[in-house]
């Protein structure tokens, strides 16, 4: 069996931060990640960071995640396990991972959970035909892979991701179609919806998907309105002839291991779905056990960077690594995180936060 001080499940924006901090501290480290490669959504994310230097606003994702796996890699007391599925968290507090085709037995006094979040998708006849994917996979074919999905291409969601994904798609070479929403107005920042409408597509607000049509693979949707009751509106019909659908319509966090772990868990439709119940330092109804990123509720990359910070920080704290500048930085963390979540954009996660938040957890 393996002992470790601090064991980080998932290498994401979230996984990164919190390895490299605590280890800077002085803890010794173990990351584990499922993929073949670190960096999680950040390794697909071609578009410019908002935010404060802090945040690192003004870089891309695939730069800050090269910027981050590169620290993490050269920190020595920073150990890495890429393939490796984590298989259980247990009573006893042993955790169980598959690496290099062996079943691993991993006994860590602290853990971080940032297993992140999966994606969404939507019922409708015919949502299963080649040619319809999430919009994270789509990232994935164009940004890692340098596959494009489609010729021509109908974004679903006109939140910060669908808005993305579609000017990305733009900057692929392939056409967009439209963006459709459900909502009777975008969600994304304005800035991002802004440069789909300078090319020209079309924004469907109050919109939904009907159905997709075509034998065996793609060949085109039918949209419809629909009314103030979220109802379709008869005769409002409308054909979109394209060979990719893209379904950018939510995540949710991928808490099982949370749940095994027999953490308090709570439905938060504002953070996605089930996130644990815990304190303002992430540390959840199972003492040892923290979170951070989408899995503690689903934000931004730049939230669950400064997330990973923070509980990497307290934990070295926690394991007797605290740092001269700890309380200043932890505070700077905090100031951050509230900076992130303020205004009318932050106002669902604050909702949701305060829905989970319990001072007495831990």
């Amino acid at each position: 069996m393996m002992e470790i001080e601090l064991l980080v499940i998932g290498a994401g924006p979230a996984g990164l931060m919190a390895a490299l901090h605590a280890a800077e501290a002085g803890a010794g480290v173990l990351l584990i990640e499922r993929s073949d490669r670190l960096g999680g959504q950040l390794i697909k994310q071609t578009h410019k960071f908002f935010g404060s230097k802090a945040e690192y606003a003004g870089e891309r994702g695939i730069d800050i995640a090269a910027k981050l796996i590169d620290a993490c890699e050269k920190t020595k007391t920073i150990t890495i396990w890429k393939n490796t599925p984590v298989l259980g968290i247990y009573p006893d507090g042993v955790v169980t991972a598959l690496h290099q085709e062996k079943f691993c037995t991993i006994k860590p006094a602290k853990v971080i959970v940032a297993t992140g979040a999966a994606e969404k998708t939507m019922a409708f006849p015919n949502n299963d035909l080649p040619g319809i994917y999430g919009a994270g996979a789509v990232q994935t074919l164009m940004n890692v892979h340098g596959v494009l999905p489609a010729k021509r291409i109908l974004m679903v969601g006109a939140g910060n991701i669908g808005v993305i994904v579609a000017y990305q798609l733009l900057q692929a070479g392939v056409e967009v179609a439209g963006v459709v929403e459900a909502s009777p107005q975008v969600g994304g920042y304005h800035v991002h919806a802004a440069k789909l409408q300078r090319h020209g597509v079309p924004i469907y607000t109050s919109h939904s998907v009907k159905a997709a049509h075509g034998d065996p693979f793609l060949e085109g949707v039918t949209i419809c309105k629909l009314d103030k009751d979220w109802q379709p509106i008869a005769g409002s019909d409308q054909y979109i002839e394209v060979d990719g659908l893209c379904l950018a319509v939510g995540l949710s966090p991928l808490t099982e291991l949370l749940w095994q772990a027999g953490c308090d868990m709570k439905y938060v439709a504002e953070l996605g779905g089930y996130v644990p119940v815990r304190n303002g330092n992430l540390q959840t109804t199972e003492e040892h056990i923290f979170v951070a990123g989408d899995v503690s509720g689903v934000e931004e990359a730049s939230a669950a960077m400064v997330e990973g910070k923070l509980a990497g920080m307290y934990i070295a704290a926690l394991l007797g690594y605290q740092t001269a500048n700890y309380e200043p930085e932890l505070q700077l963390a905090r100031e951050q995180l509230a900076a992130l979540r303020s205004g009318p954009a932050g106002e669902k996660i604050r909702n949701g936060l305060s829905k989970v938040l319990c001072r007495e957890v831990g």
